[in-house]
């Protein structure tokens, strides 16, 4: 025989498993620093992974203690010195565009790494590079727009950031797979 179900019944069963109504909380804005670390640790180990396996055991990667330069590392392989600004958003965002530091063109070979990735999983790919070739500085950024920041101040005005430049997803050259960007990053 089955039982009438009243108001009262599906508010007391909606008032126990809350929970199964609640909108999922988005972790990945919730812990942005640690998913820029995760990210970056995937990325530095999958560098070292692909590189040991093309036989250069000899590399050397460094993560900047202070953002203060415009860089997150520096890579050197094969004698080649790369200082990299990395940038991260899952794939499906919206966002097409990422704040720069204006220092990283002061590096003798500065370059952006703008790493897509999957939310649920954290793989990696594709990857935007924007950059010169091996031993090059970075290409001009003085055209670009400078940025922004975030909030608005008394009169609700958001002022340029210092040395600081919009770099848009079309400004970057697509690539699917790491060995691809090691290859811009070395040559290799």
């Amino acid at each position: 025989m089955s039982e009438v179900v009243t108001d009262e019944m599906v508010k007391g069963a909606r008032t126990r498993h809350a929970h199964l109504w609640e909108e999922q909380p988005d972790y990945h804005s919730i812990n942005s620093r640690v998913r820029e670390n995760t990210l970056a640790h995937i990325f530095i180990g999958d560098c070292l992974r692909h590189l040991w396996s093309k036989d250069h055991r000899d590399s050397e990667i460094l993560r900047a203690e202070v953002d203060a330069c415009g860089y997150d590392l520096v890579m050197e392989v094969a004698g080649i010195l790369r200082h990299v600004q990395l940038k991260a958003a899952y794939n499906g965002a919206k966002t097409r565009r990422q704040t720069i530091n204006g220092k990283l063109a002061e590096k003798p070979s500065g370059c952006v790494i703008w790493m897509g990735f999957d939310k649920d999983t954290m793989e990696l790919g594709p990857f935007y590079w924007f950059g010169g070739k091996p031993g090059k500085p970075l290409p001009g950024i003085a055209g670009f727009k400078p940025a922004k920041h975030t909030r608005a101040n008394a009169k609700g005005i958001k002022a340029e950031r210092r040395n600081s430049f919009v770099l848009k997803q079309t400004d970057c050259e697509k690539l699917d797979t790491l060995g691809g960007i090691l290859n811009r990053l070395f040559g290799i």
